[in-house]
Parts: C-alpha cells; structure tokens; sequence
C-alpha cells in the first residue's frame, strides 16, 4: 500500500472474532491505518434458517464491539446480504437491528445489490435510516434476476454500474444526503476486468451531473 500511495479505509473483521477477540480487530485496523471496520456476515445454520435470536445475539456483539472500537478511534459496520430482510413484527428483522444498535458505536454498510435483491429499495432505505449507512457498495444486477431473502446470488448476475437494475443514479443522489462516507465498486462477475473501467466511467458521468 505504501509503494504504491494507496490508503486502506476499511478492514473485515469476522463475527466470532469481534464476539471472542475484537481487540485483535482493533489491532489489525490500526495495522493498515484503516478508520472503519466492517462485518460481512453473521452466522446462522443454513440459508432458510434466520431468526429474530440471531438477530438479537448480534445486536449484543455489535453494540459492545463497537464501544470498545470507537474508544479507539475506529468505527464497526455491518454489510448486510439480504436474509436480514424477512419479515419480523410490523417491519424486517434488519429494522429490529438498527432499532436495537447505538448509532455511536455501529452503523452499516450498504450493498446496494444485497438491497435490491431481497426485494427491498434501497432509496427508500436511506432515507429512513438517515446518518445509519456510513459505506456504500456499488453493485447493479442485470435486469430479470430472480431475487431471494438467503444472500445467495449467481455472480454473473453483476453487470455495469448503470445497466442494471438497482438504481444506481438515485441511489448515489440520496446517498449523498444520506451521510454516506466511502463509496466501493464490487463487481465479483467473470467480467470484472472490462466491466469495472466502464463502471467508473458511470460514476464519473454522474458525478458531473449532479
């Protein structure tokens, strides 16, 4: 990174390691010189099993691992992957999750396809968690791929920023009134190569827009 004048502002940091260890999250984040920490899964027993229980297990490790980072200067997200959106009372379990996390401590990083995918909008949830989503990933879904609330999803479903989907212009509009920090390209198809040049240009185009 150094070589090369690049800044890492994220790391991952598995879940039973921020349950058991987050000190060695701690550690590793300020290793890469990293501000933000983010969570990419919490573990449950197989893709139609995702319970309320779950959900409050993680709410109770994201919000005493986060007070232990922010006493470091570091800040814990969570990247949802689209089961944290079945329904659960008058809303989604993800809604009990954000309800039951202190903003101080946790937020979230969105990924705007795992969003789409599970059939929610993600417009529509930037503004009603506003200052929540402090990351963003950026992902668009070729148009007539088959959704599903167990975070599953065939990669070559990843198309050009723009081409797909998701949304991505009124998405990176609200994003902006939203409070989103750092935006990042993903892009796990066979086509990355070709496909992420042409997403940049997107973003290039549309930021001379707004």
């Amino acid at each position: 990174l150094k070589e090369n004048k690049l800044k890492m502002d994220t790391v991952g940091a598995d879940y039973n390691q921020l349950r058991d260890d987050p000190q060695s999250a701690i550690d590793n984040a300020k290793a890469f010189g990293a501000k933000y920490v983010v969570c990419f899964w919490i573990p449950h027993e197989n893709d139609d099993v995702f319970t309320i229980d779950h959900v409050k297990d993680a709410a109770n490790v994201f919000n005493k691992a986060g007070k232990l980072l922010a006493e470091n200067g570091l800040s814990l997200c969570y990247h949802p992957h689209g089961y944290e959106f079945r329904p659960y009372q008058d809303g989604t379990l993800f809604d009990y999750l954000v309800k039951e996390t202190d903003p101080r401590y946790f937020n979230f990083e969105m990924d705007v396809f795992w969003v789409k995918h599970p059939g929610q909008d993600p417009v529509a949830l930037l503004k009603k968690y506003p200052n929540r989503f402090l990351l963003m990933h950026l992902k668009d879904r070729k148009p007539g791929t088959p959704g599903n609330q167990n975070g599953r999803a065939d990669v070559e479903s990843n198309v050009v920023l723009g081409t797909g989907d998701v949304g991505i212009a009124d998405i990176m509009r609200e994003a902006r009134k939203a409070g989103v920090k750092h935006y990042f390209i993903e892009d796990e198809s066979s086509h990355s190569v070709t496909q992420i040049p042409q997403s940049l240009d997107y973003l290039k185009k549309l930021k001379k827009k707004k």
